[in-house]
């Protein structure tokens, strides 16, 4: 099975059974039998013949260091109705900015949070939790041993981020944070990810 087109068909229906999930390289090394630098050259040629082509409603992603199969972003309409779904409400003021600090602190506590926001977060992380955006992570040394949080591979999956490099440059110093940057970081921060 070294022809161009089998690979296809067994990439096609191993990226359908792992699902959100996804595959890896390593995982593709084991079953496809084939060294690392003939994977990476097939998933680009498959990408490339998922993505031009217009007879096809997939497309392939790397997300998180996982391949995944998604459906063609010019469908979308399509998908909402089939399933009914209400358009995805947008996160709070309160939640972006908490999502913010967490996806650059990580791992982070509730207190060191709302040491950073000045104000209480709860809600926030709570409402975040539960969106799978963020999740628990460990506990942090010490007396009361408090819950720390860091981003999910859904927060990265949902925002089409690759990893957390990937997020926008925050405010260097407490200065330009004091002198309003922060809100621009902020709006900057929600443009960037809510673009996905």
């Amino acid at each position: 099975m070294s022809d161009r087109k089998t690979h296809f068909s067994i990439l096609e229906a191993l990226l359908y059974v792992t699902g959100e999930e996804g595959i890896s390289s390593e995982q593709l090394i084991e079953v496809l039998e084939l060294p690392l630098d003939e994977i990476h050259p097939l998933m680009e040629a498959f990408k490339q013949h998922l993505n031009e082509s217009e007879e096809r409603g997939l497309a392939l992603v790397e997300v998180a260091g996982v391949y995944q199969l998604t459906t063609k972003p010019k469908l979308a309409n399509y998908i909402e109705k089939l399933v009914e779904a209400p358009k995805p409400t947008s996160l709070s003021q309160a939640a972006l900015e908490t999502l913010a600090v967490i996806a650059y602190k990580q791992p982070v506590s509730r207190a060191e949070v709302e040491d950073i926001r000045g104000v209480k977060s709860e809600k926030a992380i709570h409402t975040l939790v539960s969106k799978g955006l963020i999740k628990e992570v460990g506990r942090a040394e010490g007396t009361g041993r408090a819950i720390l949080y860091g981003v999910t591979s859904h927060f990265l999956s949902h925002f089409g981020l690759n990893s957390i490099e990937e997020l926008p440059p925050m405010p260097e110093t407490t200065e330009e944070i004091k002198e309003g940057e922060a809100d621009l970081f902020y709006e900057r921060f929600q443009q960037t990810v809510l673009e996905f």
